[in-house]
């Protein structure tokens, strides 16, 4: 009879531990890494020096109806709203790094870059949201 109610008692247990919505917690022990030793086959950034980024040159913006955009060819011009005189905006992804004026270099277009800025600027589609 005390192996029936131990049996009983084992399984009423493992009932509510199956039954209960909480999940039990286990404690596991983890080893100390050495301090000073780098872990793996990156341990530098070499490999990010050797990597391309995309940056993104605007000379301006517009913003047109669908139906003049519908009606867009070849031969057709948008005049955007900076003046010629006004620096491009350089984007890092989606932000704004540096200005820089429009030249010409060997008949391609280039960018001479006039100021470096600091991070936070938002994008040009970020400020055609505002």
């Amino acid at each position: 009879m005390a192996e029936t109610a131990q049996a009983v008692e084992e399984k009423t247990e493992g009932q509510q531990a199956q039954e209960s919505p909480q999940t039990q917690a286990k404690s596991v022990e983890f080893s100390q890494a050495p301090e000073g030793k780098a872990t793996g086959s990156g341990t530098s950034i070499d490999i990010l020096l050797d990597m391309d980024v995309p940056v993104m040159v605007v000379i301006g913006q517009i913003e047109i109806p669908i139906q003049k955009f519908l009606q867009l060819g070849p031969g057709s011009v948008l005049k955007l709203e900076k003046p010629i005189e006004a620096p491009a905006d350089l984007y890092l992804k989606d932000a704004k790094f540096a200005t820089g004026n429009i030249v010409v270099v060997e008949d391609k277009f280039a960018v001479r870059i006039k100021e470096v800025i600091g991070t936070g600027t938002a994008s040009p589609a970020a400020a055609n949201k505002k």
